[in-house]
C-alpha cells in the first residue's frame, strides 16, 4: 500500500506549523505544508483538523527508517500546466488579493496560480506609497495579464491597464497652444506644478512664468492654491510630462520693442538701478537697457526715477541687451544746430548775389531809356 505514487487513506493525528502527521495504519506519514495545496497555505490548520480522514499520495517511502512523505496537491494536476493558455498576455481576468507587500499585491487567479500587481502598475496618475492604499486582502480585483513566466511560475498583472491611459488622451484633449486653467499644487525652485486633471499636473518652468528675466523664484509671483491660466507647450505621454507656459499668454515684449525701434532712435527712459559702470534704465515693459558711464552727459550723476532722453546705440538679439547713450542726444542736437547754421550761411551769399543782379539789371535798363 505504501508504494510511491499510491493514493491511500489516513487520519490526521497531529498538526504543527510545518505540516500534519497522518496515521496510515501503524505508521505515520508527514504531509508537509508545501504539499497540501497548489495554492497559498499560511498554516496547516486552515485545511485540516485532528481526526480528519484524508486521501493522500505517497511521495516517498523509506522502509529502513519508516519515513513516509505524503502529498495532497499531487492528487490533482498542477494548474500551471495550462497557465500559458488560460493566462496569455493581454487577457483580462479576475482574482482575489491574498497578500500585500511594500512593492505590490499578490492576487490569486485560481488555486495554485498567483500573480503580482507591482505598485507601479496600480494607477496611471496616483503616486502610491503602499499597495494598501489601493486594495485590501480579500478584495476581488479585475486585472490585465502583462507577462507570464511558466518556468519560474510568475505572472505580472496590471490594474491601471484596465482603463485607458489618461496621458495618451491628453494630446487629443489639450493640443499645443490650448489655454488651460488649474490650481497651483506645489512650488519648487524650478517651477510651478499646476493641477490640470485628477492626478495629472502640468509644470510651468521658472523660465516660462514671465518675460522678465530678473525672476529668481516662482514664489515671487505666485503661491500654493492660486488659480492660474497657462498655455500648453508640450505633452510627452511616455515620460508623463506636461509642459505649460504663462508668459506665452502674452506677446514677447522684446519682439514688440524690436518691431517699434531701431538703432539711432531717440526715446525717453527711466533710471531703475545705478551701478559703478553705468545706469540701468527701463526701456519698454520688462526690457531694460544700459547707459554706460562713458555715455553720460559731462559730470552728470543719475538717480533711480530720473527720466532721460537717450539714443539707441545697439540692440543685441543674442543676449537681449540694449545699449543707450545720453551724450549722443546732445551731440545730435549740436550737429543739428551746426547743420542749420551752415544752411543759413549758404543762403546769405545767394541772397546777396540776387540783390547785386537786381541792381545791375536796373542800371542796364536805365541806360537803355532814351533822353527826353
Amino acid at each position: 500500500k505504501l508504494q510511491e505514487g499510491a493514493i491511500v487513506k489516513g487520519l490526521v493525528k497531529n498538526i504543527t506549523y510545518y505540516g500534519v502527521f497522518v496515521d496510515l495504519g501503524g505508521i505515520d506519514g508527514l504531509l508537509h505544508i508545501t504539499d497540501m495545496s497548489w495554492g497559498r497555505v499560511n498554516h496547516p490548520s486552515e485545511m485540516f483538523k485532528i481526526g480528519d480522514e484524508v486521501d493522500v499520495k505517497v511521495l516517498k517511502y523509506d522502509k529502513d527508517s519508516e519515513r513516509v512523505s505524503l502529498g495532497v496537491k499531487q492528487i490533482t494536476d498542477d494548474p500551471w500546466i495550462h497557465a500559458t493558455e488560460k493566462y496569455a498576455a493581454g487577457k483580462t481576468v479576475k482574482g482575489v488579493v491574498v497578500s500585500l507587500e511594500d512593492y505590490g499585491a499578490f492576487v490569486e487567479l485560481e488555486k495554485g496560480v498567483e500573480g503580482l500587481i507591482h505598485i507601479s502598475e496600480m494607477s496611471w496618475t496616483r503616486r502610491i506609497k503602499h499597495p494598501g492604499k489601493m486594495v485590501a486582502i480579500g478584495d476581488e480585483v479585475e486585472v490585465k495579464i502583462l507577462e507570464i513566466d511558466v518556468e519560474n511560475r510568475r505572472i505580472s498583472l496590471g490594474m491601471k491597464q484596465i482603463e485607458p491611459n489618461p496621458w495618451e488622451l491628453l494630446k487629443d484633449k489639450y493640443p499645443v497652444g490650448t489655454i488651460v486653467k488649474g490650481t497651483i499644487r506645489n512650488i519648487t525652485d524650478f517651477g510651478l506644478f499646476v493641477g490640470v486633471e485628477e492626478g495629472i499636473d502640468g509644470l510651468v518652468r521658472t523660465s516660462d512664468i514671465t518675460w522678465d528675466r530678473k525672476l529668481k523664484h516662482p514664489s515671487e509671483y505666485y503661491k500654493k492654491g492660486d488659480e492660474i491660466e497657462a498655455v500648453v507647450l508640450n505633452i510627452d505621454s511616455e515620460k508623463q510630462r506636461f509642459s505649460l507656459g504663462i508668459k506665452q499668454l502674452t506677446e514677447d515684449p522684446w519682439k514688440i520693442f524690436k518691431d517699434q525701434h531701431n538703432v539711432g532712435d531717440k526715446i525717453e527712459v527711466e533710471v531703475v538701478k545705478v551701478a559703478e559702470f553705468g545706469v540701468f534704465v527701463k526701456v519698454f515693459d520688462t526690457i531694460e537697457g544700459l547707459v554706460h558711464k562713458t555715455e553720460f552727459e559731462d559730470n552728470k550723476e543719475y538717480q533711480p526715477g530720473d527720466k532721460l532722453e537717450v539714443i539707441i546705440k545697439s540692440i543685441s538679439d543674442t543676449d537681449r541687451k540694449v545699449s543707450l547713450s545720453v551724450k549722443a542726444v546732445s551731440d545730435e542736437e549740436n550737429q543739428k544746430i551746426v547743420e542749420e547754421a551752415e544752411a543759413v550761411t549758404e543762403k546769405v551769399p545767394e541772397k546777396l548775389g540776387s540783390m547785386a543782379a537786381a541792381f545791375k539789371a536796373a542800371e542796364e535798363k536805365a541806360e537803355e531809356k532814351p533822353a527826353e
